[in-house]
């Protein structure tokens, strides 16, 4: 931790201005490492991760907190939610890594709660995008629900909105490459990660807070070797947005840190402002067993109050 507080600069800025003449390359399929995989994903619990938050709003950088949720399921393809009965075994079920994904930050006197959840195969090769993506986004004005569904003729988006101009919409993109699944992906295989000029649908989170409706965009994508970590970095070709996330080069491949910058705000107050998190505390622990109260005492080993 001390290492990423102390290289502020290299870890945020560095990234952005480096990873554009970083070498691209195309790497060939292959499995995760079985024992090593499973021996860190099946053991029965899920990785939680807290990260120190600084979310840009309104003009305005906003402390508050995240935290990543990564664990395995089997997940019912045809309906596209978790297999639990297993009766006829697990025909038609894809293992996935589920990665649950949140935000909590205060804007004033009001707070903002967002959560979005990521169904990635760990099969990527027969399964080369992934299935399912739900994004919540709940504040006081109202609340906003976006679920993207895997299809034969494309990605089903659908949204839910509190919001006139965003109201309720229904339609279908074309099959790319998804920002919301690339945290996933790191965690799987970061070298299939893909680079140079890739056709990209933003996030799920970002674009809500930005009331951008989601398609397919263009962008520039580097890999850059940092010792011993990576850093993935997205520049979006038409949006001046560049996300970087920096991750441990070694499997279980750790996110460490994350970056977005954009401009933020409203008419003449808008600004170029960078939205961070960086690590905190991590844990492995089979959290759907520990909501007792006597169990809240695992928040504060996690630093959440």
């Amino acid at each position: 931790m001390k290492f990423i507080i102390n290289t502020f600069f290299i870890l945020f800025i560095v990234p952005f201005l480096s990873c554009r003449n970083a070498e691209t390359k195309t790497v060939a399929w292959a499995p995760p490492n079985g024992k090593e995989f499973s021996d860190y994903w099946y053991q029965g619990k899920a990785e939680l991760t807290n990260y120190d938050l600084e979310q840009a709003r309104y003009g305005e950088v906003h402390k508050g907190n995240a935290v990543l949720i990564y664990v395995t399921e089997d997940f019912w393809t045809a309906k596209q939610v978790k297999l639990e009965d297993y009766s006829k075994g697990k025909a038609g079920a894809a293992p996935v890594l589920k990665l649950n994904f949140t935000k909590n930050f205060t804007t004033g006197i009001y707070p903002y709660t967002m959560m979005k959840s990521v169904f990635t195969p760990i099969d990527l090769k027969n399964f080369p995008h992934s299935l399912k993506i739900t994004s919540t986004v709940l504040e006081w004005c109202g609340q906003v629900f976006t679920q993207i569904n895997h299809r034969k003729d494309g990605f089903n988006i659908r949204v839910f909105s509190y919001f006139e101009k965003e109201a309720d919409t229904d339609y279908v993109l074309k099959k790319d490459f998804l920002e919301d699944e690339i945290w996933s992906r790191i965690r799987i295989a970061p070298e299939l990660l893909p680079v140079g000029k890739i056709n990209i649908i933003p996030g799920t989170m970002t674009s809500r807070l930005r009331h951008k409706k989601l398609a397919v965009e263009t962008a520039l994508a580097t890999i850059q070797l940092n010792a011993d970590t990576m850093t993935y970095t997205v520049n979006y070709s038409n949006d001046d947005r560049i996300l970087a996330i920096q991750f441990n080069k070694d499997f279980p491949h750790e996110i460490l840190s994350w970056a977005e910058t954009y401009k933020d705000g409203f008419g003449e107050s808008a600004s170029i402002l960078i939205t961070k998190a960086v690590r905190k505390k991590s844990t492995m622990l089979d959290y759907w067993n520990k909501h007792a109260v006597a169990d809240s005492v695992y928040r504060k080993e996690l630093g959440l109050n």
